[in-house]
């Protein structure tokens, strides 16, 4: 089992600056499963309980002479602490700008070993970070579990398929900032979150008690899959009864998600995204939020980076 790559300077940036805060704050660990074409962040996909997000990099966007060989199809998998993780690439970064002078080029080398720690008798293996300098090189150690095993690495290759499908309709919402205020604002006053999605290219975000009800709404949204047109008679309704109508003609769906879980998901805009859509899966069985990325200057998609987070619905019958 070996694995060994350069970093490019963006994929250390992208990394860096972006992905590792976010999942920094999703939670302390994290599967990083590595193929020979793709490299994954996995965060929480093999428990029901939680937010799962999971971010993909084509290989070429984070590395140079990437280098990859095991016995389970050239597939590694195996889990870290985000945290140090995230330190090390900080590290890194600031002892490779000083190495070359205020230019972080190519001197970042990444790669799996076994060490023996001080005070044990058993090597353990290691994520580590090497960076050369004229004289000297500096090396970073990030302890990894012991890699997965086949039956495992299996096991979580058909969460992450499963994870992959899409809801029948997704509605776009360009602005995250207007979502993040009203959860910011509203997160004191309930811990259940309403979320409606019609195929009319509406969305309605509501917490309510039974003192209180305060909800947002986003309308004319683009939508992507399942789509109709909203019914003339409906434009005069408030947003409540329009909504009820849309789910009672089978339009529309909502679902209830932790207030605390809808937040973390909005950590996930740490990774300067371009925009984000939402759907409801068949069934209510989870809200998908899919994040957009754009190639730099144009409106095409980046389809070299992905990442999307799926919240567990709440039984109604239990608030």
């Amino acid at each position: 089992m070996k694995f060994k790559a350069f970093m490019t300077e963006n994929g250390v940036s992208l990394l860096e600056k972006r992905f590792l805060p976010a999942f920094d704050k999703m939670g302390k660990t994290c599967h990083l499963l590595l193929t020979k074409e793709h490299l994954f962040f996995l965060h929480n996909l093999l428990n029901g309980d939680g937010v799962q997000c999971i971010a993909q990099f084509r290989k070429d966007v984070l590395f140079d002479d990437y280098r990859i060989s095991s016995q389970n199809e050239d597939r590694i998998a195996f889990s870290l602490d985000v945290a140090l993780l995230y330190r090390a690439v900080k590290s890194s970064v600031s002892i490779c700008t000083e190495f070359s002078g205020g230019l972080a080029s190519n001197r970042l080398q990444i790669k799996l070993v076994k060490k023996l720690p001080p005070n044990c008798t058993q090597p353990m293996p290691f994520l580590t970070f090497e960076t050369k300098g004229y004289k000297s090189a500096v090396i970073q150690d990030v302890p990894i579990s012991k890699p997965l095993s086949r039956s495992q690495v299996i096991e979580l290759q058909t969460a992450l398929d499963s994870a992959q499908d899409l809801p029948p309709t997704l509605v776009q919402v360009q602005d995250p900032n207007q979502l993040q205020n009203f959860v910011d604002h509203m997160r004191h006053v309930g811990d259940v979150l309403n979320v409606t999605i019609s195929k009319h290219g509406d969305m309605q975000v509501q917490i309510s008690t039974t003192l209180i009800r305060l909800g947002t709404e986003f309308q004319r949204l683009s939508v992507i899959g399942e789509k109709t047109q909203a019914p003339v008679e409906d434009r005069n309704l408030s947003a409540q009864a329009r909504s009820e109508r849309a789910i009672a003609r089978g339009d529309a769906q909502s679902v209830q998600v932790s207030v605390k879980h809808f937040s973390k998901s909005l950590q996930c805009h740490l990774t300067k995204p371009d925009s984000a859509f939402y759907g409801i899966a068949p069934q209510g069985a989870c809200l998908t939020v899919i994040f957009q990325f754009l190639v730099p200057g144009t409106r095409q998609t980046d389809k070299s980076i992905s990442l999307h987070c799926r919240l567990p619905v709440l039984d109604p019958g239990s608030n």
